[in-house]
């Protein structure tokens, strides 16, 4: 039987006790889970299509695939992406998660996935019996283990960072892993969420991939920027061979998005006023949380994009993460602790603009009132 970690959020227990002490309640900025309404379009449209009785397509209906290619087109500079080599998913997480066993890795594998990342990366390689080896530097891998490496996993906006890769630093891991016959995932699923970085280049951008998709894909989610996140509502979209054989291996898994669900995702690919407006409201807690955090004593790194700021003490003598998570529990607020997310989170907490506008300002009101740098216990 495979023998997987604990789930690391089983571990907030204890913080989540502390942080419902509060008087004025626990402010919520930890999973990053959406709390905002879902769009009355794309309600409609599920509520349209719920009676199916028949079974669902795996690849999707025309429609959801002609219109997640056009979003392409419109929103990521994704001109001629055949509708074909585009494939709805049943969440990303999924897709993450058991990409490496579709793509038939093995233990001789490697999978590369950066440093500070989302932990699922990890687990991927771990299902398939793969290795993972966490890096930010592929380009310095001696070339018995390029050789192994068959998947590189790139995460733009990054997850908890908010990094952002420009075209060319996408474009040289494009570059090295053709030559070594690796496949580009891409977990771009917070692109449209950017605050200081004038673009969010895609891997199937023209600039980054040379007008080709070959081995590149790029996964995409609507849970953040549409309030979609109960819906599992995602894709994944590039190199027309690798889609039509993951195509292939679902049908014979089961695992196809419910006929509802897909009409209710073409709904949200084809609005963009919806997201608009939803980044509106992100853009304007993240200006009421941001100085918070600082005026307390904490440094925000990266976090140009994405919903989450990317947190560290500024003290003299750092506070590691769990001292930090300890303190912000103290104050009513669970935030979620950099080392869920690999060892080069340690000392990092990772902070969601996911809560109530009400809630927003209840932390940032705690925040202020304890002002100055945050150190240990």
């Amino acid at each position: 039987m495979l023998k997987l970690p604990d789930y690391p959020w089983d571990a907030m227990g204890p913080y989540r006790e502390l942080a419902q002490q509060h008087a004025d309640g626990t402010v919520n900025l930890s999973i990053g889970t959406p709390v905002d309404s879902t769009p009355q379009v794309i309600r409609t449209a599920l509520t349209e299509a719920a009676d199916a009785p028949g079974y669902p397509t795996t690849h999707g209906t025309a429609s959801l695939r002609q219109a997640i290619a056009d979003w392409y087109a419109r929103r990521r500079n994704v001109p001629h992406l055949h509708p074909d080599a585009v494939m709805p998913t049943i969440g990303s997480k999924e897709l993450v998660a058991w990409l490496p066993t579709l793509l038939g890795l093995s233990a001789e594998d490697i999978v590369v996935y950066p440093r500070i990342a989302y932990p699922t990366y990890e687990m991927g390689a771990v299902l398939a019996g793969a290795e993972g080896l966490p890096t930010d530097d592929i380009h310095s891998l001696d070339a018995e283990i390029l050789s192994r490496v068959k998947l590189i996993w790139l995460n733009s906006p990054g997850n908890p960072t908010g990094e952002v890769l420009d075209s060319a630093r996408l474009a040289s891991v494009v570059e090295l892993a053709r030559r070594s016959g690796a496949v580009v995932a891409s977990d771009e699923c917070y692109a449209e969420l950017a605050w200081e970085s004038a673009e969010v280049p895609s891997i199937l951008d023209p600039r980054v991939c040379g007008g080709s998709h070959r081995d590149l894909l790029s996964v995409y989610s609507v849970s953040k920027q549409s309030n979609l996140a109960g819906y599992r509502a995602a894709f994944v979209a590039g190199c027309q061979e690798l889609i039509t054989n993951l195509v292939n291996t679902r049908k014979h898994a089961g695992m196809i998005m419910p006929a509802p669900v897909q009409a209710a995702l073409t709904a949200a690919v084809s609005d963009d006023t919806h997201v608009s407006e939803q980044r509106e409201v992100y853009r304007r807690r993240r200006a009421v949380l941001r100085p918070a955090l600082e005026a307390s004593g904490l440094m925000v790194e990266h976090s140009e994009a994405g919903l989450y700021l990317w947190c560290r003490d500024s003290a003299p003598a750092p506070a590691d993460t769990w001292g930090l998570v300890q303190r912000m529990a103290e104050q009513g607020i669970l935030v979620g602790p950099g080392v869920f997310y690999g060892a080069a989170g340690q000392g990092y907490i990772r902070v969601a603009l996911t809560a109530s506008d009400e809630r927003i300002q209840a932390a940032a009101d705690r925040l202020s009132s304890s002002s100055g740098p945050v150190v240990p216990s």
